[in-house]
């Protein structure tokens, strides 16, 4: 007969690994050192990233003319900077390791992979070449290590689907000129391939109204900074329904949105080179092809419903575009050795435990960010995710629920990495790749720019051994 496994002991720190050191997993580890239970017993916490360099969403999900959402990492910094946390990087959960051997070594896993993969959109269509997902193209602008170094920018009309912030990123980027972006991080292939861009005309297009729109106020502002675009919305697309001016009232945010759409709409269209569409009540129904091609899109025109909701019209409008870039939502990919929500793209949790296929909980594993609730929200949302999941975790420790680890000292992890042969970056690396960057930055005066390659970011990471 198997013996049952032991309880976690108070006779040493509660060892937890995290799988995700982006803001979703560095918050959990700060909300951990904040407990109580970071006294006594105390707490001794692993973050593993597949990335060479931590920050996950930061550096791979935001554009790089956002350096005020990109400060974040200053407070992400610090919680790093702690001695109870270890970066373990370059490592990749599933193929590198598995959860039997996180279990080896740790008290509890927490999982905060995020979201990185495109929602699908069914419409005909959207297996055209020129029909691309907005998160593929993120990468590529943010200069991720695993995808083309390359983009096809041949597009002059380009449409954009949806209206959140990530939409209105992507319709920047393909709105601005390489010479625009080029004092942000971006690295050398992206510059070329924005100098190439041959889009004059972006047009962004929501089924809903402006009171729908999940623009923030900020976002949606800076669209009319550029000197090179034209921000035009059309007279007839501000239109709100009882819900969508009750929705005004109750939210600062959305009446902010709704009113710098008003303002747009009646103002006299002026003579910057790029245009930049925001159309609203534009369901896409069809993306039009030839030869295989993006040649056009067809929507079906909406109209409110009393309730915020739209139904169609059966009015359909046709429009000339070459590329259409789908920006309807992040959905996050099976973690292998967890159930996994394919319709959600979740992982299924109760406040931030897994629940096993049979509703109950899994020992010892815990979810946090995006993978637990969904691509929702902004990145400091994610803060009160961390801290029901953390408390979640540490009622369990109290409870004596938790599996002990066989294994708990923090140089068996690092032989057991050296056992497999896995090469890993760690957060003094992080601290050399970033001075790398800077001083690529310095002689252009920028402040930083981005490596792309794997090999190189490894590279730099490594001590001096001369």
């Amino acid at each position: 007969m198997t013996a049952a496994p032991e309880a976690t002991s108070t006779s040493r720190p509660i060892r937890v690994a995290i799988v995700g050191a982006g803001p979703a997993g560095i918050y959990a580890a700060d909300a951990l050192m904040k407990s109580e239970h970071a006294k006594t017993p105390g707490v001794s916490i692993d973050l593993y990233e597949r990335m060479p360099a931590p920050f996950g969403l930061i550096r791979y999900g935001v554009a790089p003319d956002h350096p005020r959402i990109k400060g974040i990492i200053q407070a992400l910094h610090k919680v790093l900077d702690k001695p109870q946390v270890r970066l373990l990087g370059n490592l990749d959960y599933g193929t590198d390791f598995t959860l039997e051997d996180l279990r080896r070594f740790y008290d509890a896993v927490i999982f905060s992979t995020g979201a990185n993969a495109d929602r699908a959109l069914n419409i005909p269509g959207v297996e055209l070449e020129g029909s691309y997902g907005a998160a593929d193209f993120v990468s590529w602008y943010d200069g991720h290590p695993d995808v083309p170094r390359t983009w096809p920018l041949e597009a002059e009309k380009v449409a954009v689907l949806g209206v959140g912030n990530v939409a209105l990123d992507v319709a920047r980027v393909l709105a601005k000129t390489g010479d625009e972006l080029l004092p942000t991080e971006i690295p050398a292939n992206v510059y070329e391939g924005l100098l190439a861009n041959k889009a004059t005309e972006v047009h962004v297009f929501g089924r809903r109204g402006p009171a729908q729109a999940k623009f923030t106020p900020l976002e949606l502002r800076e669209l009319d900074h550029s000197p090179n675009i034209e921000v035009i919305v059309a007279p007839e697309d501000i239109d709100y329904d009882e819900a969508s001016e009750v929705a005004r009232r109750e939210s600062k945010q959305v009446d902010m949105v709704s009113n710098t759409l008003q303002d747009w709409a009646i103002r006299d269209v002026g003579n910057r080179p790029h245009k930049l569409f925001l159309h609203f009540f534009e369901s896409p129904h069809e993306i039009l092809g030839e030869d295989g091609k993006v040649v056009g899109l067809r929507t079906e025109r909406t109209e409110l419903d009393g309730t915020g909701n739209v139904r169609g019209t059966g009015e359909f409008n046709d429009w000339e575009v070459q590329a259409i870039y789908r920006a309807v939502g992040y959905l996050s990919e099976n973690i292998a050795q967890l159930p996994f929500d394919e319709q959600a793209g979740t992982v299924p949790n109760e406040a931030g435990r897994v629940l096993d296929d049979d509703g109950t909980h899994l020992t010892s594993t815990y979810v946090t960010g995006w993978i637990k609730r969904g691509p929702v929200g902004l990145i400091g949302h994610t803060k009160g995710d961390a801290n029901e999941t953390i408390a979640c975790l540490l009622a369990d420790y109290d409870a004596g629920a938790l599996t002990a680890a066989a294994e708990g000292t923090s140089d068996e992890v690092i032989a057991f990495l050296e056992e497999r042969g896995l090469p890993y970056t760690t957060w003094e690396g992080w601290y050399r790749l970033d001075a790398h960057e800077r001083s690529l930055g310095e002689p252009q005066g920028r402040e930083r720019v981005k490596v792309v390659e794997r090999d190189d970011m490894f590279r730099a990471s490594e001590p001096d051994k001369a």
